[in-house]
């Protein structure tokens, strides 16, 4: 068994396959621990899971997170339950952690390794690398949003012409900022919105989403672009203003999309961002990525057990990831539509404030349910 990537969903995949018995090589292309882009609020929907993995986040004093916060792009505050809610990790401790279990479970990690190609032939899967190929009888890509791959294959996200779903950018810091341990907040700006909430060691994780278009707008500076358009919320205004930051630049992400995607490719399984990207302001796509993972895992451990055949086992797996995630990622194209807007925004907060009903189920349907 072959892993491209090592985030949330290849780790997830390799410690469940390595404890079914297989033999796992995962190829990671950075070296751990390191940094990703990301919102850093994982739903509980995946709490227990990640505990049956085996790591103890009731003993990582992480803060829960019940409330969240919105804004519109002129400051204005609307407050919603979380019926479910999250906890706040960053990715640099989860993946970490993730990692070392998956090490003590003697997956093979190969790290500081970029996968160029992934080919079925003959019923294996040949996979070049920048440092050697290898073989396998099964593979999956967890690589995340975008990669040198997704080029390569030629996948019809990347075909798309740019447009308002597929060219994003994200931007994250981590700061020290006197914000409420069990919100997280979310405050609009014009064509985009930044989410704030803790996670470990009393730190926030800061991370926005906006378009290609208003980095080229403002010379391509992203502290010109904050000061142009984040600012212009006084909620963003007076967070960037007061916080301490942690790391000299932000970690920054181009061309995002949330375009659909297929769930394989080349009978490799696409699991995580590769296979779907929910839009950031749902606040799951961590969680959605491990439970792509434990359907994967489900299958893959019925094909190498030779219950079901290889077409099976890659049919299975794309209908049961799009009857539990495609209504999600749906859901969460439509609200990313009405942010980023100043009248449609204000709008479409008011109506979620006085429709206590419509909220809860918009807000439950993209927080999934306990696996």
């Amino acid at each position: 068994m072959v892993i491209a990537g090592g985030g949330p969903a290849g780790l997830t995949l390799s410690i469940l396959c390595a404890d079914a018995g297989y033999q796992v090589l995962l190829i990671e292309k950075e070296q751990y621990p390191f940094h990703k882009v990301c919102g850093e609020y994982v739903s509980m929907e995946s709490y227990d899971f990640i505990r049956r993995l085996g790591l103890p986040l009731h003993e990582m004093n992480l803060p829960v997170i019940n409330t969240l916060q919105l804004s519109d792009a002129k400051g204005r505050l609307y407050a919603f339950d979380l019926s479910l809610g999250g906890f706040g990790i960053s990715r640099f401790t989860l993946d970490n952690a993730l990692y070392q279990i998956a090490k003590s479970k003697q997956v093979e990690l190969v790290a500081q390794t970029k996968v160029l190609d992934m080919i079925f032939e003959k019923d294996k899967f040949i996979i070049h690398t920048t440092k050697e190929n290898y073989q396998a009888s099964v593979a999956a890509a967890a690589y995340g949003k975008r990669s040198n791959i997704d080029v390569k294959w030629q996948r019809e996200f990347i075909l798309t012409k740019p447009a308002k779903l597929n060219n994003y950018i994200g931007v994250k810091y981590h700061i020290r900022y006197a914000h409420p341990e069990n919100l997280i907040a979310l405050h609009n700006f014009k064509n985009g919105y930044c989410g704030i909430s803790k996670i470990e060691d009393e730190k926030c994780c800061l991370c926005y989403l906006t378009t290609a278009e208003n980095l080229q707008s403002n010379e391509n500076s992203i502290q010109q672009m904050e000061q142009q358009m984040l600012w212009k919320n006084p909620r963003l205004k007076e967070i960037f203003s007061n916080a301490e930051f942690l790391y000299k630049d932000p970690l920054v992400i181009s061309q995002i999309s949330f375009s659909q995607k297929s769930q394989s490719e080349n009978h490799i399984l696409m699991i995580g961002d590769a296979a779907g990207m929910i839009a950031p302001l749902c606040g799951n796509g961590m969680s959605m990525a491990m439970y792509a993972a434990k359907i994967a895992f489900e299958n893959i451990h019925l094909f190498l057990q030779k219950k079901i055949s290889a077409t099976q086992m890659e049919t299975k797996y794309k209908n049961e990831w799009r009857q539990l995630f495609q209504r999600r990622l749906f859901i969460g194209r439509s609200v990313q539509r009405f942010f980023g807007n100043n009248i449609s925004t204000s709008l479409f907060l008011k109506l979620m404030k006085s429709n206590k009903w419509l909220a809860e189920k918009i807000i439950r349907s993209t927080h999934g349910t306990a696996f």
